[in-house]
């Protein structure tokens, strides 16, 4: 993209996607977060470009929300642009078989680049791939820096990565286990008091607020046995930190019971529920 395209960027985009935009020579213009209204304005003011590409996360990595891709898909088609969307935090999980957000939402005629990784997930723990229409993958083998300038994969994460994909084609067992998971972690410890951000992903974050409280409870949670992350400022807005936990597969129901007691004890300590 050149000068005389535009990229419309969601405003809490993966900082992965603002530095791979930072690439391009486009216009970049930012529209709210999630919100269809101020797309709109930005699709408008760019009717002029020759090409725009709406980006957009498919699962917003710090708050597990799912972007409302019928609607962006529908307002972009108006006005003659593309989609992008970047599925890290949705591949292997979100929809039947574990193919993304796209599949969720029954958008996967309509999206036209996708952006994934294997080192999530799909239990690579490298590498990522993008999925679009053959004279753009061809044109990025040969112009995409990223790419070009970097190791090949190992064989080992490619036999992996390409297993995992093979499983969940195969079946949605996973898939509807972890959805069962994620509602199990979420029911209980909205019945127990906590604030969780986000809507039925498994990334499940736990709204405290306090910088100082995230990093406390995060702290003895590990002491208790349960791994989890408190992230503050700059990494999110002041005022909205939070303990991140992520379910998985891998998680059995008395994993996720456990890890509920050890969030009411810490809780209960510091006044967070009664």
């Amino acid at each position: 993209m050149g000068p005389e395209d535009a990229v419309l960027s969601d405003e809490l985009n993966h900082a992965s996607i603002i530095d791979g935009i930072r690439l391009c020579r486009a216009k970049r213009l930012r529209y709210k977060h999630m919100c269809l209204e101020d797309l709109e304005v930005k699709l408008q003011e760019t009717q002029s470009s020759r090409m725009r590409l709406v980006v957009t996360d498919g699962v917003f990595s710090m708050d597990g929300d799912v972007a409302p891709l019928r609607e962006i898909c529908t307002l972009a088609e108006r006005y003659g642009a593309m989609v992008f969307i970047d599925e890290c935090h949705a591949t292997g999980f979100l929809g039947a078989r574990g193919r993304g957000t796209d599949e969720l939402l029954g958008v996967m005629d309509r999206v036209h680049i996708i952006n994934s990784t294997l080192g999530k997930a799909l239990g690579g723990a490298a590498g990522g791939y993008t999925v679009g229409p053959k004279p753009l993958i061809d044109l990025l083998r040969q112009r995409s820096r990223p790419y070009l300038f970097s190791n090949s994969l190992p064989p080992a994460v490619v036999g992996s990565s390409t297993r995992a994909v093979d499983l969940l084609l195969a079946s949605n067992e996973i898939s509807q286990s972890m959805t069962a998971k994620t509602m199990r972690f979420r029911d209980k410890m909205t019945e127990a008091g906590f604030t969780i951000a986000g809507s039925a992903h498994p990334i499940c974050p736990v709204m405290l607020g306090d910088a100082r409280l995230a990093s406390l409870m995060s702290d003895e949670m590990l002491k208790l046995g349960i791994y989890v992350i408190g992230f503050s400022f700059p990494v999110v807005p002041k005022g909205k930190a939070r303990i991140r936990v992520q379910i998985s597969a891998a998680h059995t129901e008395q994993d996720i019971d456990r890890c509920v007691e050890a969030f009411i004890q810490t809780g209960r300590k510091h006044g967070v529920v009664s």
